[in-house]
């Protein structure tokens, strides 16, 4: 039992805006990634956004003192957010333009925040070109840092088949990366 943490989130639940500021800071990065890894799409922030409505609304309401379990809570509200999005698309197709302007913060050392997100822009550029499933147990396997067991209960399937679809999605990445690092693997027809 992680006492520190499940004194925050009783903070949290009590109305204290600092330490709900606390939780949205040590989640929402997370919650971020794992949604642009699922939808492929700008959408995330969105989504994201309509995930943290829902977690205030019901922040009464979770029951736990890990931080692993707050994540796991937020991520299947997450998840089901992303779910209605996809229908509401469905229901209502709507054209994204690309243009949003960059709101990261400025920092000191600008070639070390451009070199990392520069990779985080590549490692979710690959998740978002594998399948669906493969790309969502990947994303809460890796970005989420959540066990088989935990991953299998968010996603409704059961252990193994994460673990397939997790090594479905690793072996495919694994295909990728070889044929980015070295042009020569690539067959050509002539």
């Amino acid at each position: 039992m992680n006492t520190e943490f499940s004194d925050l989130v009783r903070s949290a639940q009590q109305g204290d805006e600092l330490a709900f500021n606390t939780l949205f800071r040590q989640t929402q990065p997370i919650v971020v990634k794992y949604l642009t890894a699922i939808t492929g799409y700008a959408a995330a922030e969105d989504i994201a956004s309509e995930t943290w409505v829902s977690v205030v609304r019901d922040l009464a309401n979770f029951a736990g003192d890990e931080p692993a379990a707050f994540r796991a809570w937020v991520l299947s509200i997450a998840r089901r957010r992303w779910i209605d999005d996809v229908r509401r698309r469905a229901r209502r197709p709507e054209v994204l333009v690309d243009t949003a302007p960059d709101t990261t913060p400025a920092t000191e050392d600008v070639e070390a925040s451009a070199e990392t997100s520069a990779g985080t822009q590549w490692a979710l550029g690959l998740l978002a070109a594998l399948p669906p499933d493969q790309a969502e147990v990947l994303a809460l396997r890796v970005i989420a840092d959540f066990d088989v067991h935990t991953t299998a209960q968010l996603v409704g399937k059961t252990p193994g088949a994460v673990r397939v679809l997790a090594h479905r999605a690793l072996r495919r990445l694994a295909t990728e990366i070889g044929d980015v690092t070295n042009p020569a693997s690539r067959t050509t027809e002539s």
